[in-house]
């Protein structure tokens, strides 16, 4: 019996392992294609040793005509701004949903979350008008404001916020302690998890977002990363592949530098919040 469920571990191990494979090959060709030159990257068959490595494609779009620190200065403000914002709504709103009792609670809550079903295209154009009338368009503040107030960081915090026994509310209230000190020193630093579960969704979120920048924005010096790449396609349509995958691998190392440093609490996150409802 263990010998068949080493056999089989065995077997489930290798096939993640090719799947694992199968998913990172886009993600090596675009590092591979990035050091290349831009007569290499689409030669046949694929050479996956570019030889001689160019380095010269990450000089060019750190420090050429659409330098990309630019772009990543404008991407981390909107990120932390939309993070930090998201945080404290969302927050606020499943601390009210989860552990203050008033009528008609969840019927409330069924309808904040039942927005969720509106897709988000529909309404860039209502956020074009109202922004373009508040003088807020084409600023960093249109793409700030609309994520910091998401119905999911509402609905997963709330699941978390259940599992969290109520007898410590109880307990501090009976101490003398009111809402706003339960929330501020019991809730949030047992929910540490879930927060920063959110923190990095909603980094990703913003960090990877294209549309709205394309509607909010035209001035280049307030271009975010994915919009700021466009800038390496001439109006013709032509593009500088090598130039496009070295400013492509290099937007997506801070995500991975937030993944790793915050897994763990990622993982607690999803595997907890759905266990009360």
């Amino acid at each position: 019996m263990k010998q068949r469920k080493k056999v089989q571990w065995t077997i489930i191990s290798i096939v993640m392992w090719l799947l694992a494979i199968l998913f990172l090959l886009p993600f090596a060709w675009m590092l591979i294609s990035s050091l290349k030159r831009e007569i290499d990257v689409f030669s046949m068959p694929v050479q996956w040793f570019p030889n001689p490595l160019n380095w010269q494609n990450y000089v060019t779009v750190w420090t050429g005509e659409h330098p990309l620190t630019m772009y990543i200065g404008n991407s981390v403000m909107v990120a932390i701004a939309r993070v930090l914002g998201e945080l404290l709504t969302a927050s606020l709103a499943a601390y009210g949903f989860a552990r203050l009792r008033f009528r008609g609670r969840d019927a409330l809550f069924f309808l904040y979350i039942s927005t969720l079903i509106i897709p988000a295209q529909l309404l860039l154009v209502p956020r074009f008008i109202l922004f373009q009338q508040l003088g807020l368009y084409d600023t960093l503040w249109a793409l700030i404001l609309p994520g910091i107030f998401t119905a999911l960081g509402t609905f997963l915090l709330r699941q978390f916020f259940l599992t969290i026994p109520q007898e410590l509310s109880d307990a501090a209230r009976i101490d003398g302690a009111n809402d706003w000190h339960i929330y501020w020193r019991i809730i949030l630093p047992l929910a540490k998890p879930a927060l920063a579960s959110l923190a990095i969704l909603a980094f990703v979120w913003s960090w990877n977002d294209y549309e709205t920048p394309l509607v909010m924005l035209t001035s280049e010096p307030n271009f975010t990363i994915p919009l700021g790449l466009t800038s390496y396609v001439d109006e013709s349509g032509g593009f500088t592949a090598s130039l496009i995958m070295a400013g492509a691998v290099s937007s997506v190392v801070p995500i991975i530098v937030v993944f790793l440093f915050m897994q763990r609490q990622f993982i607690q996150a999803l595997a907890r919040s759905g266990l009360k409802g």
